[in-house]
């Protein structure tokens, strides 16, 4: 397996368990009344995994990288909502909310750097 093919397996498998912890902190929410937040984050945060799935059935090389494009904003905008909430107070009793903090920079990273590669790869293509 590739350097690559790697990063997509591990993509796939730390999306799937980001959105298990997302789960968690919207039930979490739930019983705190924060509802809204909780809404908008449980979109955003179970969207990333989703994305990274539809990608690996895209039809076409722009289509995988549209799709991972789409992951990586949506994991930008669950950033934003964990920091909006751990700055609030609204993360306030949630033990895994910093752990959530630290794996979405880390699900950020990765997808940036599928997206770039294979955006290289497909140009590089294009020149031939």
């Amino acid at each position: 397996m590739g350097n690559s093919d790697e990063k997509k397996a591990d993509i796939q498998t730390r999306a799937f368990k980001f959105a298990l912890g997302i789960l968690e902190l919207y039930k979490f929410m739930k019983k705190c009344n924060a509802r809204i937040l909780g809404n908008q984050i449980l979109r955003s945060g179970t969207s990333i995994g989703a994305n990274v799935e539809e990608a690996q059935a895209a039809q076409s090389k722009k289509d995988f990288i549209a799709k991972m494009s789409i992951a990586s904003k949506e994991a930008r905008e669950t950033r934003y909502w964990l920091k909006l909430l751990s700055q609030s107070g609204n993360l306030d009793g949630f033990e895994s909310g910093l752990s959530l903090s630290l794996e979405v920079e880390e699900i950020i990273r990765i997808l940036t750097s599928i997206v770039k590669t294979s955006q290289e790869r497909l140009a590089g293509e294009k020149q031939l």
